[in-house]
């Protein structure tokens, strides 16, 4: 039944009033970002409001819309379960030393001339060996957070790198959701995609770690502040037993997902492992432990840069996130089931008269449903199912749709402070996303990239004559 209405409103959904609450929404989170110094939670609330009411308006029953929304919350439940069981492995790290080790060793071992590079470097690999961005940023991403404070390096870069770092794996591993998810809604094969992503990932971090590189050289010029590097060495060594082994649960997690153990599990086994080692290296107790996995842990060493670093995590200090995700995904649902995505999506359609404007109408559409809807997932989902026929119409084999998919939904995903990816990097991270936005070099560069591509033919594979393509490779 709901398919049905589903369908039907599609068709009495117009562009006209498909407009107001994407308007309304621009409107309204500008107000209360810039003037009102809000967060996007209530703009986002009021949006979906007003969505319901155009979709009611147009002919969508609100059992329909209700039905929408709790489908879209239940795709994003497992993300949100694993934001608190990030926020607990942060709190239970802390206090179990590792993230203090972690940028103890990083602060004698790294050159800050080389920082930047490093860093992205880094959670290149590591997010390539998780195939999660989410899991590389909330554990050495913090460490390098701390680290390039310590170097005096502005925070907005070291997170842009960070989150360069952690989206190229998330891009590029096999073992990513959005790796596997984005052929199987162009109906490509999984390592087709991967390879025929190499060519505009490739060159875009080349980009990239050429960019941190000249970026990071600034700082090597500088004098560096040893008195302050050696106040927080002091104080990181006076208030945690530094030792080699707090740098085997980081590890450890890696090798648990390398594994493809399911991330949620992996990670509680990162939590407990925390917690273990809160208890033998720092003698902490069973209720500092609960403490700090549930209120997360906050630092009194006495030295300000130290226990600003070190005082976050928890369970509890990813609610702000989990909320805005709720109301996202509350938007989300509204759009989709009112026809108002599918309406905004067909209208970009009509815009493409070539290869190039089929690309670039791609991108636009991941783009904006990351804008509007706030998740990666529907980001590919959506623009994956209206743009497959077109693709197969020019002859364009589907690793081209995929690539494109991943190319703008997974990479401009983190860029937006309301979608899940976002929201989560500024929970983490600490910095704000459009702070960090100018200098995430490997996200901004590879939509552009991609399409320049569309637009020259390069790497653009077509069927062969006489090649069909079939059911289900379209």
């Amino acid at each position: 039944m709901s398919e049905l209405v589903s369908e039907k409103t599609n068709h009495s959904m117009t562009l006209t009033k498909a407009l107001i609450p994407i308007v309304f929404l621009i409107v309204a989170l500008i107000s209360t970002l810039r003037f009102f110094k809000g967060d996007p939670h209530i703009p986002i609330l009021a949006t979906a409001v007003v969505a319901a009411i155009v979709g009611g308006l147009s002919g969508t029953p609100w059992r329909v819309m209700e039905n929408g929304i709790a489908n879209t919350i239940k795709v994003a439940s497992p993300a949100i379960l694993i934001l608190l069981i990030i926020g607990m492995i942060i709190g239970t790290w802390i206090l179990a030393g590792i993230v203090p080790a972690l940028i103890y060793y990083g602060l004698q071992i790294l050159a800050p001339g080389y920082f930047l590079l490093t860093t992205a470097i880094i959670c290149c690999i590591v997010s390539l060996a998780t195939g999660s961005s989410w899991t590389t940023a909330g554990t050495v991403g913090i460490a390098l957070m701390g680290i390039g404070q310590g170097f005096k390096i502005p925070l907005p870069m070291v997170a842009g790198a960070i989150v360069s770092g952690a989206y190229f794996g998330d891009k590029m591993s096999p073992l990513s959701d959005t790796t596997n998810l984005a052929p199987a809604m162009a109906g490509a094969r999984l390592f087709d995609h991967v390879r025929h992503m190499v060519y505009t990932t490739g060159p875009s971090l080349i980009i990239a770690l050429f960019l941190y590189y000249l970026f990071g050289r600034k700082y090597a010029i500088n004098e560096l502040d040893s008195t302050a590097i050696r106040e927080i060495l002091t104080g990181l060594a006076v208030n945690f037993r530094i030792n080699l082994w707090l740098i085997l649960p980081p590890l450890l997690v890696i090798l648990i997902v390398i594994l493809r153990t399911p991330a949620i599990p992996g990670l509680i086994a990162g939590t407990f492992i925390g917690g273990l080692f809160a208890a033998l290296f720092q003698g902490a107790d069973m209720a500092a432990i609960i403490r700090a996995a549930h209120y997360g842990f906050v630092a009194e060493t006495g030295v300000k840069a130290v226990d600003t670093l070190l005082t976050r995590g928890g369970l509890n200090s990813m609610m702000w996130t989990v909320s805005l995700i709720l109301c996202a995904m509350s938007l989300a649902g509204v759009l989709e089931s009112t026809g108002i995505l599918m309406t905004l999506s067909k209208a970009i359609i009509k815009l493409v008269h070539s290869t190039g404007s089929l690309v670039l109408a791609t991108i636009c559409a991941c783009i904006g449903t990351n804008l509007v809807a706030g998740d990666q997932y529907l980001s590919i989902v959506v623009p994956g199912r209206l743009f497959r026929h077109l693709y197969a119409e020019r002859r364009l084999k589907p690793k081209n749709l995929s690539r494109v998919l991943e190319d703008a939904g997974t990479l401009s995903s983190p860029l937006v402070p309301w979608n899940t990816c976002g929201a989560f990097m500024y929970t983490t991270l600490g910095v704000y996303p459009f702070a960090y936005l100018p200098f995430a070099f490997l996200n901004l560069i590879n939509p552009l990239v991609s399409i320049f591509y569309g637009y020259t033919g390069i790497t653009m594979e077509k069927y062969d004559e006489g090649e069909e393509p079939t059911e289900e490779s379209t």
